[in-house]
């Protein structure tokens, strides 16, 4: 029985890294600027978010960790009443500062700055691997 739960905590543990970090209703609505491009934006201020990149001795995958950064840059910016956001760092140690904008009339369009490869028929944004830096 030792040894089954000695087995079971570590996956428990992995398992959870993720629970609760979800997009809110407010967070929808913000768009990120891949492409960087905010020069006809106003700029509201800067949000820095920060999850478990490691639990215990392992790291935890580099993609999941990039996501929940920018789900929780979403939900932050929200909270300014911004409508955009854009990355102004790499991630380092499961913490990252975005920018946090207003574009109003001329918001960024989803998937700018994104491989053509990643958006599809219907110009809806999918999913794609991030490369390890």
């Amino acid at each position: 029985m030792r040894k089954t739960l000695l087995l079971l905590v570590p996956i428990l543990l992995l398992g959870a890294c993720s629970w609760g970090i979800t997009l809110d209703s407010a967070g929808k609505n913000v768009r990120t600027a891949w492409s960087g491009d905010v020069s006809s934006c106003r700029e509201l201020g800067k949000v820095t978010v920060s999850v478990m990149n490691r639990v215990g001795p392992v790291d935890r995958n580099d993609i999941k960790v990039r996501d929940e950064l920018e789900v929780l840059a979403r939900n932050e910016a929200a909270k300014m009443h911004a409508d955009t956001i854009k990355p102004l760092a790499e991630p380092a140690d499961g913490s990252q500062p975005w920018g946090a904008y207003q574009c109003g009339s001329n918001p960024a369009k989803p998937g700018a700055g994104r491989p053509a490869s990643a958006q599809s028929a219907k110009g809806d944004v999918q999913t794609f691997p991030v490369s390890g830096g």
